[in-house]
């Protein structure tokens, strides 16, 4: 099993910034990736970011050059970097990691709490 806890969320003004941290705790020997992702109230949750096993990153085009994802190793940490922001990147952000265990079954995600941010314009 593995645990995720979300922080640092809140609310800021168009152009500010926020970090959001997700540390994990528990069997995460079997990494595989960290995910951040983002859902307004009536609409799909949404991948924001993610970083690879082997440090790899990829984004939504919508957060390009605005946010940086990245991982501490030694705290079992990914943070979400969050600059430039922007009215419309008010969203719960979950983070989501995958996990493997073994070649007999298949990977499992698990899922932070969520955390509020709200950009006002």
């Amino acid at each position: 099993q593995v645990q995720l806890v979300e922080s640092g969320g809140g609310s800021v003004q168009a152009g500010g910034s926020l970090r959001l941290s997700c540390a994990a705790s528990g069997s995460t020997s079997g990494f595989i990736d960290m995910a951040w992702l983002r859902q307004v109230p009536g609409e799909q949750r949404e991948l924001v970011a993610i970083i690879t096993n082997d440090g790899s990153t990829d984004y939504a085009d919508s957060v390009k050059g605005r946010f940086t994802i990245s991982r501490d190793n030694a705290k079992n940490t990914v943070y979400l970097q969050m600059d430039s922001l922007k009215h419309e990147d008010t969203a719960v952000y979950y983070c989501r990691t995958q996990i493997g265990y073994d070649i007999f079954s298949p990977p499992r995600y698990y899922w932070g709490q969520g955390t509020q941010v709200t950009v006002s314009s």
